[in-house]
């Protein structure tokens, strides 16, 4: 669980992060949406204990970051896979996160294994690595305190088709089994497959969250008539809303039972009558941050 309560982070008078409240429930994906600048980065760092809040509190299992007992054991970050140390192998990374987690080496073997990287590259120095090998890395790391939550941002970069496809299905196996994910990407395609419920942030305010389903069900009722005239003006004599489409037909806020009965209300014979079709992340993610994107100083 992830809790974030009124999370405010000012930077003389830049507002990083404004007033953000949210919740990341165990046994889900939540993606967290934003463009650059938008405030997500920032909002990771402050629940991982990097950046402190100017105000407002972030709580992750229940406790700030910084007071769990041992944090690599119970929390799996990844926050910049570039981060890492670029003279030391990937084992040797490993092995010290493992070292001062007090775990097993043997448990080093398992999670290069897990994250496709092979004995002979696991002995290269990390800064012979490509990004792609880097974010492995970084993932093992996260994964290796066998922790309940995990908190990564842009994992996915320099990832190849069949290493986005991987990460989908560990990060889904994670969460079905209890585990929390929160997740930043700016793959807004792959945030569409993976996650359960999504965050979207602009300006550093939260600007939607909730269910995955619902905030891309469509809004309103399609609804095509023999006289659409007459159906345009019986919605408008009872404050429905309606607009044509360049198609043909209206665009209804209603449901599709609703703008039924006004028609039949009004003998209006109708030819069509159908919720209006679910948009796509993309779209709702342009609609709902299009006056906030920016590109400033704060991610």
């Amino acid at each position: 669980m992830i809790t974030a309560d009124r999370l405010t982070r000012r930077y003389g008078s830049f507002t990083a992060v404004d007033d953000v409240s949210f919740e990341v429930r165990p046994g889900l994906v939540t993606g967290f949406l934003g463009p650059n600048g938008a405030g997500k980065s920032t909002t990771m760092r402050i629940l991982c204990g990097l950046t402190p809040a100017t105000s407002g509190t972030a709580h992750v299992l229940g406790s700030p970051f910084a007071q769990l007992p041992n944090p690599g054991r119970h929390v799996g970050v990844l926050l910049d896979a570039s981060a890492q140390h670029s003279g030391r192998t990937g084992r040797e990374v490993l092995e010290l996160g493992a070292m001062t987690m007090g775990i097993g080496r043997a448990r080093v073997g398992r999670m290069l294994d897990l994250v496709g990287l092979t004995e002979k590259e696991s002995r290269r120095r990390v800064g012979a690595y490509s990004l792609g090998m880097r974010q492995r890395l970084g993932i093992a790391g996260a994964l290796l305190g066998d922790p309940q939550v995990l908190i990564l941002d842009e994992p996915a970069n320099g990832l190849d088709p069949a290493g986005i496809r991987w990460m989908r299905d560990l990060l889904q196996d994670f969460a079905h089994h209890g585990g929390t994910v929160l997740l930043s990407s700016h793959l807004l395609h792959e945030i569409e497959k993976v996650a359960d419920e999504l965050i979207v942030i602009g300006r550093g305010r939260i600007v939607a969250q909730g269910a995955k389903e619902l905030l891309l069900r469509g809004a309103g009722t399609v609804v095509r008539a023999e006289d659409e005239t007459a159906l345009a003006t019986a919605l408008g004599a009872a404050g429905v809303e309606a607009e044509r489409l360049a198609t043909g037909g209206l665009s209804v806020m209603a449901e599709p039972q609703a703008v039924g009965r006004i028609a039949a209300g009004a003998g209006v014979v109708l030819v069509e009558l159908r919720a209006a079709e679910s948009r796509g992340l993309e779209d709702m993610f342009l609609e709902l941050t299009a006056p906030d994107a920016r590109e400033e100083v704060a991610a």
